[in-house]
C-alpha cells in the first residue's frame, strides 16, 4: 500500500518517561508504515527543556501559531524532588500551562467510549465533555512565603495613575500568599468557543463557578458568559433545540453525578484539571479520554490528558515488563492528523486517522487490552497485552481493515 501522503507539517512535541517511550513505539508501529509523517519535531522532554532554559517550549507554540496543529505527548511538570533527579537550573513551568497561555483557547476533554468499559456512575449513559478555560488563575499565579508578621496587599497602578488597593491579610506570624489573574478577553474567548463547540456538536452547556463566595473574580465569569449567551447566541440554542444552564460550582459537581451525561460541562481552568481526571477515571480510565486545546485564533494542539506514567517507566528502565495504556496517545496522534486533513483538504489522512481509532476500539472490544482495562471489563476472558503487544495488537487489526 503507497503511503497517505502529507502537504503541512504537524507540530511534534515529545514528552517524558514511559508516555515517551510509547510515542515511539506508536509512530514506528501505527504511523510511519501507513504515512508519509510530516512534522517539526521538539524535544519537550524535561532534559531537554533545562539545556534550553525552556526556550524549547516556547518555540514549540509559536510553530503551532505557523502551522496550526500540533500533537504533544505528556510531560513533568517538575516538583521537588525532580530538581536533584534531573540537575534542574530551575522548577521550570507547567509547558501545558505555558503553551495554553501563547495559544490561550479552551481545552475540551471527552471520555472514549468503548464497549466492555462501563461507567463507575451506574447514570452515566452518554459521554460529559470537559470545556477547561485554558489561561491564568493558579496556573499563572505569583506566590509569596511570608516569613513573619506584616501586611500583604494587592496594588492596581493604572498607565493614567489611577491607584485601587486592597489588602490581602495582615500576618501576625510566618504564612504564605498568592495571586492570581485573568483577562476579560481571554474568558470572552473561552464563552465563544463553549457555545460554538456546543453547536457543532448539538450538546447543551453548563457553566459553573463560585460566584457566591468570588464576588468580583468568578462573577465576572459568570457576567460574561451570560452576556455573550443573550446577544449571540440565546437564538441559536434555541434553533438547535439546546440549552445554556448556569449554577455554583458544588451544584454542578451533584447534578453531574445524577445525571445521564451528554453535555458540555464547561469549568475554570483549575475545576476544569481536576474535573476532566474525575470524569475520565469514573469513565474507565485517565487513558481514556481525548484533548484538544481549540484556540480562538484557529489553532489546535492535541494531547493525552494524563500524566507520563512515572511507575511504569522505572519498571521499564529496570527490563520488567510493563502494560502501559496507550489509547489517549494514540487518539491524540489521530485527532491531530483528522485536524491537519480538515485544514489540507486531505481526506485520505483524516480517513486514516477515523480507521486507527476504529482499530484501536475493536482491539479492546476484541478482548485484547492493556492490565488497567482488564481488570474492570466486563468482557469474558480478556487477554492482557503488554505495552508493545497492544500497539501490535491495534496494528493487525489496522491493516485488516485496510486491506
Amino acid at each position: 500500500m503507497e503511503k497517505i501522503k502529507m502537504t503541512t507539517p504537524l507540530v511534534e512535541m515529545d514528552g517524558d518517561e514511559m508516555t515517551r517511550i510509547l510515542w515511539q513505539m506508536i509512530k514506528e508501529e501505527l504511523l510511519l508504515p501507513f504515512v508519509d509523517l510530516k512534522t517539526e519535531y521538539y524535544d519537550l522532554g524535561l532534559k531537554h527543556r533545562n539545556e534550553t532554559d525552556d526556550q524549547v517550549t516556547y518555540d514549540s507554540a509559536e510553530a503551532t501559531k505557523k502551522y496550526g496543529v500540533a500533537v504533544k505527548c505528556a510531560t513533568i511538570t517538575p516538583n521537588a524532588a525532580r530538581m536533584p533527579e534531573y540537575n534542574l537550573k530551575e522548577m521550570w513551568k507547567s509547558p501545558n500551562g505555558t503553551i495554553r497561555a501563547i495559544l490561550d483557547g479552551t481545552v475540551f476533554r471527552a471520555p472514549i467510549i468503548v464497549k466492555g468499559i462501563e461507567p463507575y456512575v451506574r447514570t452515566w449513559k452518554k459521554p460529559i465533555c470537559i470545556a477547561r478555560h485554558a489561561y491564568g488563575d493558579v496556573y499563572k499565579n505569583v506566590e509569596m512565603k511570608i516569613p513573619g508578621p506584616g501586611k500583604v496587599e494587592l496594588v492596581y497602578t493604572g498607565q493614567d495613575g489611577q491607584e485601587m488597593r486592597e489588602t490581602v491579610h495582615e500576618y501576625q506570624g510566618p504564612g504564605i500568599a498568592q495571586g492570581m489573574h485573568n483577562l476579560n478577553r481571554s474568558i470572552e474567548s473561552f464563552a465563544r468557543s463553549c457555545f460554538n463547540y456546543a453547536l457543532d456538536t448539538k450538546q447543551d452547556v453548563w457553566f459553573a463557578t463560585k460566584d457566591t463566595i468570588s464576588k468580583k473574580y468568578d462573577h465576572t465569569f459568570k457576567d460574561i458568559f451570560q452576556e455573550i449567551f443573550d446577544q449571540e447566541y440565546k437564538e441559536k440554542f434555541e434553533a438547535a433545540g439546546i440549552t445554556y444552564f448556569y449554577t455554583l460550582i458544588d451544584d454542578a459537581v451533584a447534578r453531574v453525578i445524577k445525571s445521564e451525561g451528554g453535555y458540555i460541562w464547561a469549568c475554570k481552568n483549575y475545576d476544569g484539571d481536576v474535573m476532566s481526571d474525575m470524569v475520565a477515571t469514573a469513565f474507565g480510565s485517565l487513558a481514556m479520554m481525548t484533548s484538544v486545546l481549540v484556540s480562538p485564533e484557529g489553532y489546535y494542539e492535541y494531547e493525552a490528558a494524563h500524566g507520563t506514567v512515572q511507575r511504569h517507566y522505572y519498571k521499564h528502565l529496570k527490563g520488567e515488563e510493563t502494560s502501559t495504556n496507550s489509547v489517549a496517545t494514540i487518539f491524540a496522534w489521530t485527532g491531530a492528523l483528522r485536524k491537519r486533513g480538515e485544514l489540507d483538504g486531505n481526506q485520505p489522512l483524516s480517513d486514516f486517522a477515523d480507521k486507527l481509532e476504529a482499530a484501536t476500539l475493536k482491539t479492546i472490544e476484541d478482548g485484547k487490552m492493556t492490565k488497567d482495562l482488564a481488570m474492570m471489563t466486563s468482557i469474558p476472558n480478556p487477554v492482557v497485552l503488554n505495552s508493545q503487544d497492544f500497539i501490535r495488537a491495534v496494528r493487525a487489526t489496522l491493516e485488516a481493515s485496510l486491506a
